[in-house]
């Protein structure tokens, strides 16, 4: 009963785009996880110390 509601040439399609754009998919999945980590287990000191790397990075992509 575990049919896939995906086609088969979908599913190929989209392994196609996987392997032919790898680092977009690796940065899709980094920002995934941090939006994650940000909004389901992230403290109050957790936050404190992104927003400072976030400050620290946005000052070195002004330079």
């Amino acid at each position: 009963m575990s049919e896939n509601k995906t086609s088969e040439a979908q599913r190929k399609a989209n392994e196609r785009w996987r392997e032919k754009n790898k680092e977009k998919n690796k940065i899709y999945q980094l920002r995934s996880q941090a939006k994650r980590f940000i909004n389901e287990y992230s403290d109050e000191k957790d936050l404190d110390d992104l927003i400072e790397l976030l400050e620290e990075r946005r000052k070195i992509l002004n330079k």
